[in-house]
């Protein structure tokens, strides 16, 4: 086959929320198939800083970016037909805290971009895959399931605005695949942890070990509390970027919503592995975490089951959580060393 031959059968991945923590890793792990020509960047911003946490500094020559805000519905058409991909990945949206400051914008990003997304995918002659970033902020309250391990067929209750527009966004995801009958994936995220994770409600566990590796370099012990109690299910930031790529290139027909793997555990527990591997790497002089007094329950969901996910796709990666904490706090003490860590003490 000619060179011109290959790139045409090679794929064209248009990516919207490529330069956030989740889109960041999942271009990483998609440069790593050779199956992937292009990937179209879709950005408000054009900040590729991003991307070069998991990158080098000369990023790969198959990225391109567009500047395209996705609540700009007009501008969703004219990029998305010029663009005209073999495969689309929607993470851009408004996070929890966004969502709860601005309902208005959070609907007009989180709804209707997608709504216009999926609108204009339906006219792409060579679209073959939609994946969708959806939430388990979708799921009610814990207490809602009486079952050990909560499966996605259970009922659906969202506990805020975000997980109101991400069930949208996994309703209009489904009426899109009803209508084209192109493969369409909607993965339910929880709590993602490690390199990148600055945003959102769920990236507290991220700052408990910023703290102890920021402290590690500036030799100050800088105390951090948990905001939320309870159980939580965590996803190690590369396991979540590598999910996310396989579920857009591998082999799949039909409609799936998914729970991602995971796995959960106390926040006490988590705070524990923190400071045991903290200790291994000579920093736990600098370990003060704690979870605040009379913290309120933490808001979503856990002990969800990843075994629809687990038995559709292969070879999904699942790092324990050790690994994934010991990681992270090498990769922030390296980032605090180069004095690239953003962290900021909280207020006393």
């Amino acid at each position: 086959m000619g060179n011109s031959q290959q790139k045409e059968s090679m794929h064209k991945i248009f990516i919207t929320g490529g330069t956030g923590c989740i889109g960041s890793v999942t271009i990483a792990k998609l440069l790593e198939s050779d199956e992937v020509g292009q990937i179209v960047i879709a950005t408000r911003s054009n900040n590729s800083e991003p991307l070069k946490l998991w990158l080098s500094e000369d990023l790969d020559p198959r990225l391109e970016f567009v500047t395209l805000d996705v609540s700009n519905y007009a501008e969703i058409e004219r990029v998305l037909l010029e663009v005209n991909p073999s495969h689309i990945i929607h993470l851009g949206a408004y996070q929890s805290p966004d969502c709860s400051r601005d309902h208005i914008g959070g609907m007009e990003i989180n709804t209707g971009g997608t709504m216009q997304l999926f609108d204009v995918a339906e006219k792409l002659p060579n679209l073959q895959r939609f994946v969708f970033a959806s939430s388990a902020a979708v799921y009610g309250m814990r207490s809602m399931y009486p079952q050990e391990i909560i499966a996605e067929d259970v009922p659906l209750a969202p506990p805020n605005h975000y997980g109101i527009w991400k069930l949208a966004g996994e309703h209009l995801a489904r009426l899109f695949h009803d209508k084209t009958k192109v493969s369409t994936v909607c993965l339910r995220l929880n709590t993602t942890y490690g390199k990148g994770r600055e945003k959102g409600m769920t990236s507290a566990p991220t700052n408990a070990i910023k703290s102890v590796s920021m402290g590690a370099v500036t030799g100050e012990t800088l105390p951090f509390e948990m905001p939320y109690q309870g159980r939580e299910n965590y996803h190690f930031v590369e396991d979540v970027g590598a999910q996310f790529a396989e579920c857009t290139l591998q082999p799949f027909d039909g409609f799936g919503a998914f729970n991602i793997k995971g796995k959960t555990i106390a926040i006490e527990d988590f705070l524990s592995i923190i400071e045991q591997q903290a200790h291994e790497l000579g920093m736990g002089h600098f370990v003060n975490l704690s979870i605040t007094e009379n913290a309120p329950p933490n808001l979503f969901v856990c002990d969800l089951d990843h075994k629809k996910i687990d038995t559709t796709f292969k070879d999904l990666p699942l790092t324990e959580i050790a690994h994934g904490v010991r990681n992270s706090l090498m990769e922030f003490k390296n980032m605090a060393e180069k004095g690239a860590l953003e962290f900021s003490k909280p207020a006393s």
